[in-house]
């Protein structure tokens, strides 16, 4: 059996107020085009296929194109999974279309763990069991106590995890034994996943937010039952094993999401079972749109954008000026510079000068660089909050955050 291994599409973001649906257009054409070259027999989408939990028209179009697509490439079985990013009811609501089309979505947990229980049936043979985990929001795993610390939030949600991935596999593989039995055959378990795997690669700009409150609810590799024979995560933009083990993976997002990723190598992850091996081999993914970072003096960039023209370049840039001090016109320079071309300046940071102005008046800094937390963090330093009572303050407001990021605004 062949599985394809991909996740973190975020189809609908934009780059600097550019959409770039010409993009995910190309890659899922490219992935249709994939799944058929490589006899593609499983598909596996780790959630946050789309960037929001209300996408535009137009994302959707992509999706169910898509979706159709794979249908009558001979891909037998699809199986997608909810993100943080995702709206379960969204997900979830043409679930009963779709699963004519053998695509099985989990949005979000059930009352029941086997409603993550999907057995893929092809004729007279059972291709694989998949525990088809989706992103699991705080209030499914742990109730608020008053008094507790950071600390016991973190126990309570790593333990909350831990529970339902060996509820779930337990289950699952208690079916696998009867089901090998039957049909005397192996049969593969294949666990999914979106979250964030303790010591997980991530790059400035990816767009990677912490899922739980302060950071915490990190999990390790032995959270994954060691029956599953191979386990297909979301939410990390680099690919990479978890803990070092080749069947726990990241495929990581196929497109990059910001220019911090745009020297990523990236790919999505073939996984071949014969009988009980196990063969695992990285396809990688072609550039749609090139993305630049220059950074250096105005006549270093200057000089790399011509140079960039000379090759006809089509990329998008994001020019970081380094020398001192501000530069009269720099906008109106650095457009006439790539004037004519298929280049596009998507952003412009004077460091320097930033770092300058940040110095002098913190209050000047641009919005865009402080984070949510920064912001109220600044909130605490000019209400003169004493540190003592900081830790509990910044816990209730990561939890406001938290609740804000989990809610599900087309559910009913």
């Amino acid at each position: 059996m062949n599985l394809l291994h991909t996740s973190d599409w975020h189809l609908g973001r934009t780059l600097y107020g550019r959409k770039r649906y010409s993009e995910f257009d190309a890659f899922l054409s490219w992935l249709v085009t994939t799944i058929q070259h490589q006899e593609t027999d499983l598909l596996i989408v780790a959630g946050d296929v789309f960037d929001t939990s209300t996408p535009s028209n137009k994302a959707q179009e992509l999706y169910y194109q898509f979706l159709c697509q794979v249908a009558m490439s001979g891909c037998r079985h699809v199986i997608i999974v909810g993100g943080n990013h995702d709206s379960p009811s969204f997900l979830e609501a043409p679930k009963s279309v779709l699963h004519a089309l053998n695509v099985h979505v989990v949005g979000a947990i059930s009352d029941s763990p086997t409603d993550e229980i999907i057995v893929l049936r092809h004729k007279d043979q059972i291709d694989a069991i998949v525990c088809a985990v989706p992103y699991l929001r705080d209030k499914d795993l742990r109730q608020v106590e008053p008094g507790e610390t950071l600390q016991d939030k973190s126990a309570k949600l790593i333990a909350g995890i831990k529970h339902h991935y060996h509820t779930v596999c337990a289950k699952a593989q208690a079916l696998r034994e009867q089901l090998q039995v039957e049909c005397n055959q192996f049969i593969p378990l294949i666990g999914t996943g979106h979250l964030f795997a303790a010591g997980g690669k991530t790059e400035q700009d990816d767009g990677v937010r912490d899922l739980y409150v302060g950071s915490l609810g990190q999990v390790g590799a032995d959270v994954f039952p060691e029956v599953l024979d191979y386990v297909a995560l979301g939410h990390l933009h680099v690919p990479q094993t978890v803990a070092g083990k080749e069947t726990i993976r990241y495929s990581g997002s196929p497109l990059p999401m910001g220019f911090g990723e745009a020297k990523q190598k990236k790919i999505i992850i073939k996984a071949t079972f014969q009988h009980k091996a196990l063969s695992i081999t990285p396809i990688e993914v072609p550039v749609f749109q090139s993305l630049l970072r220059l950074v250096g003096t105005v006549d270093d960039i200057l000089a790399d954008i011509e140079s960039l023209i000379a090759i006809n370049s089509t990329a998008w840039l994001e020019i970081e000026i380094s020398q001192c001090g501000s530069v009269v016109n720099l906008r109106e320079q650095l457009d006439n510079a790539v004037a004519g071309s298929a280049m596009e300046i998507r952003r412009i940071k004077n460091q320097r000068l930033a770092q300058s102005v940040m110095d002098s008046s913190k209050d000047e800094q641009a919005l865009a660089d402080i984070d949510v937390n920064d912001v109220f963090c600044r909130c605490l330093d000019a209400h003169e909050v004493p540190a003592c009572e900081r830790e509990e303050l910044l816990a209730t407001y990561a939890e406001v955050l938290q609740t804000l990021q989990e809610d599900d605004a087309l559910a009913e």
